[in-house]
């Protein structure tokens, strides 16, 4: 303490826990300004993980699929993991295969930009899986916005038989009116 005092300076003690405790003759100001010079860049070179959520239903829409499936992208060419949760409600829940379809069409459209480590979970009523981007030399590249993935069909989406539960088709509208047999008429 002598000598700091001769040199107009401060002891600062680094290690108090050492045998004998290490201290510094240093001016207090400038060291504290360099530790928090260090921690600033520490933290700058630290990157931090985020995690974007997509939700998808069991029987949902080509259009939205691919909407969906285009948000997911940005995400992964942003470097961000995607948490995609298929949720069932209701009915659903019998149909278990047609969500499986669907969340095994999704993995296997976004194969190109990110991979899943586990396979899809499920939990409660939902079938959960995360997305991790490939790195930037092993993934392609960010598609333009008029080079993004069209709507998909749903057979793109679905492969097993029944599992078209909202295809159109069929119905009193698509009837030729040839087949209709009118009341009182012979």
């Amino acid at each position: 303490m002598r000598m700091a005092k001769e040199q107009q300076l401060d002891l600062v003690e680094i290690s108090p826990n050492a045998n004998p405790p290490v201290c510094r003759i240093t001016d207090y100001g400038k060291y504290a300004y360099e530790q928090k010079k260090l921690r600033k860049e520490q933290k700058k070179s630290s990157s931090t993980i985020k995690i974007k959520e997509i939700q998808l239903r069991p029987n949902i829409d080509p259009h939205d699929f691919t909407f969906k499936l285009n948000h997911a992208i940005d995400f992964l060419c942003e470097d961000m993991k995607v948490k995609v949760i298929l949720r069932f409600r209701g009915k659903e829940l019998r149909t278990k295969h047609i969500g499986l379809q669907t969340i095994e069409a999704f993995l296997e459209k976004i194969k190109p930009w990110g991979h899943c480590d586990t396979k899809p979970r499920e939990a409660g009523r939902s079938v959960i899986v995360l997305l991790n981007p490939l790195s930037k030399d092993q993934r392609a590249p960010h598609p333009n916005p008029d080079e993004r993935m069209k709507d998909v069909d749903y057979d793109d989406i679905r492969h097993v038989e029944g599992a078209d539960v909202k295809k159109r088709g069929g119905g009193f509208r698509n009837e030729s009116l040839d087949n209709i047999k009118m009341p009182g008429a012979n």
